[in-house]
């Protein structure tokens, strides 16, 4: 398995993890914000497909018209980002945005496919905001990955304080 294939699946993985975590969840509590967890489900999501955006695809291949002209980007990047989550209640739509991360999350494997292996010790691609963390395309990626599943571990801890624990399928023996 070459690295580029290696990264393609630990972020399909990340996705696959965030999403599951975000099904189990019924939209009508994604803008619950719990006195012990200062965010919700909506900002933890919009975050994402900031986030999803700028370290695997705007730093990886540059802007992507499809999306900038699907997905309000701009707005999002104004609530998700250092606005703290009690400013976008009330200004988006779950279901919405659950559809618009996936719609990221497919254009971000699509970009990520396209890579050649030589690509990725290359540089980012210019930004008006410099990476807080990568210099070339691997780092971007890797960082992307771990920036993920990081969010997936709050997610789960919001949904199993706003609704119930999530179900891995696991069988304890009492």
């Amino acid at each position: 398995m070459t690295e580029t294939e290696i990264l393609i699946n630990q972020t399909s993985n990340a996705y696959e993890w965030t999403n599951k975590l975000l099904e189990a969840v019924p939209f009508d509590k994604w803008e619950i914000i719990p006195d012990t967890v200062e965010s919700n489900l909506n900002w933890q999501v919009g975050h994402l497909i900031i986030s999803h955006y700028f370290h695997s695809i705007l730093v990886i291949r540059g802007h992507q018209m499809d999306v900038l002209q699907r997905l309000p980007i701009k707005e999002y990047s104004d609530f998700f980002t250092v606005s703290a989550p009690i400013l976008s209640v009330g200004k988006t739509n779950a279901r919405t945005l659950f559809q618009d991360l996936k719609v990221i999350q497919q254009k971000s494997i699509d970009i990520l496919t396209s890579l050649s292996l030589s690509e990725l010790n290359g540089p980012l691609e210019p930004t008006s905001i410099p990476h807080p963390i990568a210099a070339t395309k691997f780092e971007a990626i890797d960082w992307n990955i771990k920036h993920t599943m990081y969010h997936c571990g709050q997610i789960g801890i919001l949904s199993r304080v706003v609704d119930k624990r999530y179900n891995f399928g696991l069988k304890l023996s009492k």
